[in-house]
């Protein structure tokens, strides 16, 4: 025989600090957060090796280039190279930083849509939107 089971039911509404989505939603946003730093210290690599006149041969310099070509590549055409004495100024790079940027910030507001919060803290942050 199957016993029964009681639920006992609360007056506490579910938010974000109670919900079991919560966790994961952070864990997202931190991946998010970690790929972008690593993207940006990288392309930021390229800026700078490129902004000094390095060596492409070089091991390390070759490396960087080309992990950082397919980032840079939709990019390429944007602007002109400006040249100074063998240093390259690329524009095209310090606007794939910037994309990638606002886009890792569009992915997160996307996965924060999905958190769980409580009828009250809806309607607060339904009233702070209209006030603005």
């Amino acid at each position: 025989m199957i016993a029964p089971r009681l639920i006992i039911f609360n007056n506490n509404h579910m938010d974000s600090s109670t919900s079991p989505s919560t966790k994961p939603l952070y864990r997202g946003t931190q991946i998010i957060w970690y790929l972008l730093g690593i993207l940006e210290i990288l392309l930021a690599f390229r800026f700078i090796l490129k902004l000094l006149g390095a060596n492409a041969t070089a091991g390390f310099t070759s490396f960087v280039y080309g992990a950082t070509h397919i980032f840079t590549a939709p990019f390429l055409s944007v602007f002109r190279l400006t040249k100074v004495a063998g240093s390259i100024f690329e524009w095209t790079t310090l606007l794939a930083m910037l994309v990638y940027w606002i886009v890792a910030i569009g992915i997160i507001k996307l996965f924060l849509m999905g958190k769980t919060v409580s009828t009250p803290e809806a309607a607060q942050k339904m009233d702070a939107q209209e006030n603005r």
